[in-house]
Formats: structure tokens, C-alpha cells, sequence
């Protein structure tokens, strides 16, 4: 199963905020869209970072300025992505390695989507769901 098989079953749909919008505003638009990060992108299309919950709520604990500063003092620049086909199972590995949930997909350089640890999750519970019943009904003669 490929990346493109997510991305394909959730939308390609990504909430995106500038580099020089403030904390304040991404956690209005977290809060708004109900997601767990936002892909930092000046145009809505190059990826050039990634701001999620956890990187607010850690840099609170040590600024409490942090609401008027800008994206870009915050979000993670150095941002793991997949591609359409990549496999999950490589998807799964890249996210249990470096402890990340969301993982932009690209393009050609391009943001394309995001995947995010509950979609692949979903994913694989399909997946042993669609296998459980086959092996039942194999038993069972059907």
C-alpha cells in the first residue's frame, strides 16, 4: 500500500500558515480546522516548515511571548516528508524513528497532503479488518 492510497482516502487538503504569522494565529487556525500541526509555507505550495501543538506548548513553557511571535521562531524547519508512492509500511518506520505525527507530502517539490499518524493508523485497522474477514470466511467456507 502506497502513501497515495491515504491521501487519496482523506483529501489532499493541508492547512498551511505563512512563516510571519504569530503563534496566536496558528493556534486559532489548529483550533479552528481541529488538527494537530500546520505545514509553514510563504505560498501554500514550498514546504519550509512545520508548526504543530507540541512544539507550542513546549516553547510556552519557557516564553510567554510566544503568542506574538512569528511562525518561523517556532515550527521545525527541518521537515521529514513522503512522496505518493512511498510505502506505508516506510511512512510508518520514518514516524516511529524521529517521533513525529505529521509528514507533509510532496510533489516535485510540491505539497500535496499530509498524513498523520491517526490516518495511518485508520489505514492499517482497514487493513487487519479486510484480512480478519477473509481468513473468517475462508474458515467458515464462504
Amino acid at each position: 500500500m502506497q502513501v497515495s492510497s491515504i491521501v487519496r482516502a482523506k483529501g489532499a487538503d493541508v492547512a498551511t500558515i505563512e512563516p510571519g504569522a504569530t503563534v496566536a494565529d496558528a493556534v486559532r487556525l489548529l483550533h479552528h480546522h481541529r488538527i494537530g500541526a500546520l505545514v509553514v509555507s510563504p505560498d501554500g505550495s514550498r514546504v519550509v516548515g512545520i508548526v504543530s501543538e507540541r512544539d507550542i506548548v513546549r516553547r510556552l513553557a519557557t516564553d510567554e511571548a510566544l503568542l506574538s511571535l512569528p511562525v518561523s521562531r517556532v515550527m521545525t524547519a527541518g521537515v521529514h516528508t513522503c512522496e505518493l508512492t512511498d510505502p506505508v509500511e516506510q511512512l510508518m518506520v520514518l514516524m516511529t524513528t524521529h517521533r513525529i505525527r505529521h509528514v507533509p507530502v510532496v510533489v516535485d517539490g510540491q505539497l500535496a497532503g499530509i498524513v498523520s499518524i491517526g490516518d495511518v493508523v485508520k489505514l492499517r485497522l482497514q487493513e487487519l479488518e479486510s484480512e480478519n474477514k477473509t481468513l473468517y470466511d475462508y474458515m467458515n467456507g464462504r
